[in-house]
């Protein structure tokens, strides 16, 4: 099979959107927009925040569904089959996002939080900033790694069947590989919060995207690409809003440590570089094609920050270092991540030159 092309029930992304590639401008622009209305309006922001029901902040949960379904109805479970075709470059990525990357990120959270930045971190706030960081490693990337394939040339077929495999075992690992990342951090977590936070923004989600999928794609193909296209801006919206709200609530502490973004931000980056590095050279070891091992390292490098923001929002709430942390990934996500995608199309040559026969 020609690997540039899509069979026509599968519809190509299409390459970065003006949003897309801006996100960080966005992000800083919601940063500046939450903390104002925060220090200007606090009265209703405190009443969404107090608006929840088992753990859960009712606004926030509508805006997470709004900006997860769109994302989970691009994904064809039916894809799942085309895994043996590439067995090395998915073993490689299972590796990479489950056994090593939240558990890199807990090493690095403990060594920078708890170690290197300690004492210039707000007291308290250790174990809450490196909650974040884990929730951020544990949950695989699920709409923009298409994106960041695309722009690699990547394996769409690949791409596509990762994901579906990453969010099937997401289902039933991000709950368990969180409690035992806390629990070996000494932070105490509600077992009955965190798995209502895998039903509500995994479980929930994939079931009413799966079936809309399939409801739309019996109308044909170009129904499913023209709903695509038209919610696109719903999830975008709701990212933005969920961003104002987590800032508002935010600002006073972002104003007295202006330095804790930047100290959230150096594990984040570490653990994208060392995560997209150690993908791409095992999936040249193994002898992967090059279109393989891109999207293969860029979903081990990006992450599903609106389940990490959600969760994060469930466990430990609004005004948390949880959650600034997992919003530090989001800030962080376009431009080290056209950083990988810029590596990966270099360094072809090499990767073809040395890849086994």
């Amino acid at each position: 099979m020609n690997t540039t092309t899509l069979p026509a029930r599968v519809a190509a992304p299409a390459p970065m959107s003006v949003f897309e590639r801006y996100l960080t401008v966005w992000v800083f622009l919601c940063i500046v927009v939450g903390i104002a209305l925060g220090q200007w309006l606090p009265g209703p922001f405190q009443a969404i925040g107090r608006m929840e029901m088992a753990h859960v902040n009712l606004p926030v949960g509508l805006l997470i569904w709004v900006m997860i379904v769109p994302m989970l109805l691009k994904v064809d479970f039916g894809a799942l089959h085309q895994v043996r075709q590439h067995w090395r470059g998915m073993g490689v990525t299972l590796f990479v996002n489950w056994a090593v990357k939240p558990f890199s990120m807990a090493l690095l959270g403990w060594i920078f939080i708890r170690h290197v930045f300690a004492p210039w971190l707000p007291a308290g706030q250790a174990d809450s900033y490196i909650a974040g960081l884990i929730l951020l490693a544990a949950a695989p990337c699920t709409a923009m790694v298409f994106v960041w394939s695309r722009l690699t040339g990547g394996h769409p077929l690949f791409t596509l069947s990762q994901v579906a495999l990453n969010d099937s075992i997401m289902v039933f690992a991000f709950a368990p590989i969180v409690a035992l990342l806390l629990g070996l951090s000494s932070i105490s977590v509600p077992w009955d919060t965190l798995i209502t936070s895998v039903v509500l923004y995994i479980v929930i989600p994939v079931v009413l995207a799966q079936t809309w999928r399939r409801a739309l794609l019996r109308r044909g193909a170009g129904a499913l690409e023209a709903t695509l296209a038209r919610i696109g801006p719903w999830s975008i919206a709701a990212l933005l809003a969920t961003l104002v709200l987590l800032f508002a609530f935010q600002g006073r502490a972002i104003i007295e440590q202006p330095l804790v973004i930047a100290m959230l931000a150096l594990p984040i980056l570490i653990q994208v570089l060392f995560n997209s590095s150690l993908a791409y050279w095992l999936n040249r070891r193994l002898g992967e094609s090059h279109s393989v091992a891109c999207p293969s390292a860029l979903i081990g490098a990006s992450n599903f920050f609106e389940l990490a923001v959600a969760a994060a929002i469930s466990l430990f709430g609004f005004e948390s270092g949880a959650a600034l942390a997992t919003v530090v990934g989001v800030l962080i996500e376009v431009p080290v991540m056209l950083l990988v995608v810029r590596v990966v199309n270099s360094s072809k040559s090499w990767y073809e030159q040395g890849r086994p026969a």
